[in-house]
C-alpha cells in the first residue's frame, strides 16, 4: 500500500513501505517526516458505481439486408414498428482515492454527468429515429453500451477507468470494456 504524509514543512511526501523508506523528490528519512506528520493519507485502488434506467425503443435492421434476412435474424426485434425496453444501466469507475477528499470521484457529480449525457439523451426516445448516434448504427445492446461508454469516457478524467454494463433484460446484458 502506498502512504502519503502531510508534514507542516514539506507538503504532502510519499512513503513506500511506511514508515521504513521513504521514496520522493526529496531524499528525507522516514523518521524525520514522521516528527512533522499531520495527517497520513493511503492511497488504494477502489471501485464505485452508479447504477441508472431509461426506457427507449428500437429496431434491429440491416438496410443492406433483405426483409427477409432481417426477420430471419433479428426476429421480433425487427418490427418495423419498433418495440421498447426497460434498459438498466451500470457505470463502475476505477481509480484511487483522493487523500485530501477521501472521494474516488464524487458520486452526485457522476450522477448528474450520466442524468445529463445518458439518460436525457435516450430515455423515452426511440433511438433509431430520435438520436444522432443511430441515426446509421443498429442499436443493439452491444452499440448502446459502446455509445454510452464513449461518451462517458469524453467526460471523465484520465485518471479514471470506466466500464459501462447495459442490460437490456434482467437475464440479458453486455458490457464494455470486456
Amino acid at each position: 500500500m502506498q502512504v502519503f504524509v502531510h508534514c507542516k514543512r514539506f507538503g504532502v511526501v510519499f512513503l513506500q513501505n511506511a514508515p521504513l523508506a521513504y521514496s520522493g523528490s526529496q531524499n528525507h528519512d522516514a523518521a524525520f517526516l514522521l516528527g512533522c506528520l499531520t495527517s497520513v493519507y493511503y492511497l488504494m485502488r477502489i471501485a464505485a458505481y452508479r447504477k441508472a434506467h431509461f426506457n427507449a425503443a428500437h429496431r434491429l435492421h440491416n438496410p443492406a439486408w433483405t426483409d427477409e434476412k432481417n426477420r430471419e435474424v433479428f426476429g421480433l426485434c425487427n418490427n418495423p414498428n419498433y418495440h421498447g425496453h426497460n434498459y438498466e444501466l451500470e457505470v463502475k469507475v476505477v481509480g484511487e482515492v483522493d487523500p485530501e477528499t477521501g472521494y474516488l470521484i464524487d458520486l452526485k457529480e457522476l450522477s448528474d454527468l450520466i442524468r445529463e449525457e445518458v439518460e436525457h439523451r435516450f430515455d423515452h426516445k426511440n433511438l433509431n429515429l430520435d438520436t444522432e448516434e443511430f441515426r446509421h448504427v443498429n442499436p443493439t445492446a452491444e452499440h448502446i453500451c459502446y455509445v454510452i461508454w464513449q461518451i462517458l469516457r469524453s467526460r471523465l478524467a484520465p485518471r479514471y477507468e470506466l466500464s459501462v454494463r447495459l442490460y437490456e433484460t434482467p437475464r440479458n446484458y453486455v458490457e464494455y470494456p470486456a
